[in-house]
């Protein structure tokens, strides 16, 4: 029997087949058409700095005047809430509004509308006049720690919050005359001056107590005259 050539396959065996390559090779460009999967954030999540304080500084503070850990009082939401009554002539005031609040929570509002209507204020019932954001968890804390110390010392001649702002169950309301306050609304982008309330809701069961969690928080109370 004749030797076969170098190189040259033998007599009745079939060429092998190219192996096909990997689909996912190292530095391998991606397939025409789909876009390469975006890469997932590394490292752990942010954890608001004031939530920090909360569980390190004031809990322990807190926890000598409690029995049971569950009853300390703790900071449950934020609500901010900017009404716009002109909106109901200019519908531009309530967008304005709700891309402002936006900015100024970091979640989008909801709308609120008038519950009943009013002759005297030409105000009908379902009409857009406001809108409203709920912060809760890292938002509220994230909001506050920026309010405490940015926002309010940034008030015109501020000289501390008041004091008698509580409802009487624990929660405390501010009124603020314009967004400008806030660092993240631009003067010459503002389509009007706008105001707005804030209030902070707590699990606390008294004035005193939830004024003492937001004191400990870094909350800046005005101080009482000295006689």
């Amino acid at each position: 029997m004749a030797k076969t050539q170098e190189g040259t396959p033998e007599a009745g065996k079939a060429p092998k087949a190219p192996k096909a390559p990997k689909a996912a090779e190292a530095g391998k460009a991606p397939e025409a058409g789909k876009a390469p999967k975006a890469a997932k954030p590394v490292g752990p999540k942010s954890i608001p700095r004031l939530k920090q304080k909360y569980t390190s500084e004031v809990l322990p503070k807190l926890l000598t005047s409690y029995k049971n850990p569950m009853a300390v009082p703790r900071v449950a939401k934020v609500v901010l809430n900017m009404g716009v009554g002109a909106a109901t002539q200019n519908s531009k005031l309530l967008d304005a509004a709700v891309g402002e609040l936006t900015q100024i929570a970091g979640q989008k509002p909801v709308i609120t509308r008038a519950r009943k209507s009013i002759s005297n204020f030409k105000l009908r019932e379902g009409v857009p006049i406001g809108t409203t954001v709920t912060l809760r968890g890292d938002r509220a804390y994230f909001f506050l720690d920026k309010l405490f110390n940015i926002v309010v010392p940034r008030i015109r001649d501020f000289r501390g919050l008041s004091p008698k702002s509580f409802d009487g169950r624990g929660n405390y309301s501010l009124g603020l005359q314009e967004q400008l306050v806030f660092p993240e609304i631009k003067y010459d982008q503002v389509e009007k001056v706008q105001g707005m309330n804030i209030t902070i809701v707590t699990t606390a069961k008294t004035d005193g107590e939830a004024r003492e969690l937001l004191s400990l928080l870094g909350m800046p109370f005005r101080r009482a005259q000295k006689s």
